[in-house]
């Protein structure tokens, strides 16, 4: 089983992994390749402004590890194509039908941005031009691999006319118009200059390039097979998924169910949502995964992850244990009673211990990081993990607020492999959990829009003088509100909190969705 996922950038530590895979498969590949262009290609996912291209790797993976194969396509922003500069399956691998199910998904991917067509080269299988036998076979080859697709060879213009007069294989101009009619001669000719300026301007002159660009007829262009142009036999449509949500509930969480009063985070919440949610047509509901402990100890400090574990096994069934002394005089000697330590790690006298706590909170991690992994596989867009009990208020060394992980920062620390990330925290109460985990970090944003701790819980943060420290300052962002505001006051706090995040332009961003202010919310 693999996945494809995109890569939209160079900076990020795992994304790096990937990068010098793919540039492997490229070396063993493309023997005729130069070395420069190989290493250029995490430049080219880094500066759009240099290279004129937004360019974005799709890879496929088996199990987030080892790079299969991948497509590396470059889009033209301002004229509205994509280039598909390579497409490779690693040598061990070919025949097995990557090569179609990548392609397949470069389409897709063009056909949501937005894009006319794909535009591609691929040598060519005339002998006049191609005088090697063996090489010619193989380009007939990938030419009738890409006809399934309807692309095919644009035909009448002098794009093969070699730049160097005893070059031999020039290549053809290939076009996918993705089940649409072939794009006009104005659009072409600006497509092939782009190609020509951006992607060959130090082997191309002026002249060649205007040769080149005025082959292509204003009247419309003609692909191989076809008598004219626009021929409706040739376009195959993008087989394309419909853009879904992704939905991972946590329905494990009713075996935690405080009936004492003054308990209020009631399981009530998770039932009368996913039931409104499975009537939606673009929600796609998903079984989480088991996901090991490793990746609650990249936020969680062991010691509170292992006492949670055990004190929550020795709470009898059916009955909690509530914190009622807080040792913070001498925080280096730990009380030995569950009841003494329950204070030790925790901010509030009213967030039980019970004996279900942490199976509902560790099968709540399982869906966040689950969802997480929906991302950066590339599927789906956007997931949502329907859980209980929260997160938001469990620190890296306590728990409070109904929270015991943070399901939240959990998910966002994983992302952080791939890419930056923003979290946006739109809780009636401050986020003290990511502030705490990240607040020395700049590859996380953490946004807070939240009552005022003056009146609010937690109380003791979220003040909007709380900005990060070292290397995290200016990464919080804490937007306190006034106890009563209007609709529309709200909403303009809430464009100061996005604006900090289109600023800040992260690769994923996550939302910390608590609805406890919602219209007739049912705790």
């Amino acid at each position: 089983m693999f996945s494809i996922r995109r890569i939209l950038d160079s900076t990020a530590p795992a994304n790096l992994v990937i990068i010098t895979q793919v540039q492997d498969i490229l070396r063993a590949q493309f023997g005729g390749l130069k070395e420069e262009e190989i290493a250029n290609l995490p430049k080219k996912l880094n500066d759009a402004m240099k290279y004129r291209f937004q360019s974005r790797l799709l890879v496929a993976q088996r199990n987030n590890e080892s790079v299969l194969a991948f497509a590396m396509i470059m889009h033209a922003t301002d004229i509205g194509f994509c280039y598909l500069d390579f497409i490779a399956v690693g040598k061990e691998l070919t025949g097995q039908g990557l090569g179609s199910v990548l392609y397949e998904r470069v389409r897709e991917e063009v056909f949501e941005m937005g894009a006319n067509c794909i535009l591609m080269e691929c040598l060519p299988d005339d002998p006049a031009l191609s005088p090697d036998p063996i090489l010619r076979k193989q380009n007939a080859k990938r030419l009738a691999f890409y006809k399934r697709y309807g692309a095919n060879v644009i035909t009448g213009t002098q794009y093969e006319t070699p730049v160097k007069i005893d070059d031999t294989d020039p290549p053809y101009l290939v076009i996918d118009s993705l089940g649409k009619a072939l794009p006009d001669g104005k659009f072409m000719r600006k497509a092939v200059r782009a190609i020509l300026e951006r992607k060959y301007g130090e082997m191309c002159d002026p002249v060649y390039i205007e040769k080149v660009v005025k082959s292509f007829p204003l009247s419309g262009i003609t692909i191989r097979g076809s008598k004219s142009a626009n021929n409706p036999s040739i376009y195959v449509p993008v087989l394309n998924h419909p853009n879904r949500v992704a939905l991972f509930a946590n329905e494990g969480h009713e075996i935690h169910h405080v009936k004492e009063h003054g308990y209020v985070e009631s399981p009530v919440r998770i039932k009368v949502i996913l039931k409104e949610m499975e009537k939606l047509s673009f929600v796609e509901k998903k079984r989480a995964k088991t996901w090991p402990d490793k990746y609650i100890f990249g936020v969680h400090d062991a010691d509170y992850v292992s006492f949670l574990k055990k004190a929550c096994l020795n709470v009898e069934q059916g009955k909690s244990v509530y914190p009622y002394v807080f040792p913070i005089r001498n925080q280096d000697r730990k009380p030995v009673d569950t009841p003494l330590l329950a204070g030790y790690y925790c901010i509030d006298t009213f967030t039980p211990l019970n004996a279900d706590a942490y199976y509902a909170a560790r099968t709540a991690v399982d869906c966040a990081l689950s969802g997480a992994e929906e991302i950066v596989s590339g599927y789906n867009k956007i997931a949502y993990a329907l859980v209980r009990p929260p997160g938001h208020h469990a620190e890296r060394k306590s728990f409070g607020g109904f929270c015991y992980f943070a399901n939240t920062a959990i998910g966002a620390n994983y992302l952080s492999q791939y890419g930056n990330v923003a979290i946006l925290d739109i809780d009636y109460h401050h986020g003290n959990s990511q502030q705490d985990i990240f607040y020395q970090r700049a590859d996380v944003l953490t946004v807070s829009l939240h009552g005022n701790p003056k009146f609010a819980y937690p109380y003791f943060t979220g003040f909007a003088d709380e900005m990060g420290e070292k290397a995290g300052y200016g990464y919080n962002y804490n937007i306190p509100l006034p106890e009563h505001l209007t609709p529309g006051d709200y909403l303009k706090q809430v464009k100061k909190a996005l604006t900090r995040i289109i600023e800040y332009n992260p690769a994923f961003l996550v939302i910390a969705l608590g609805l406890d202010t919602a219209k007739a919310d049912p705790t």
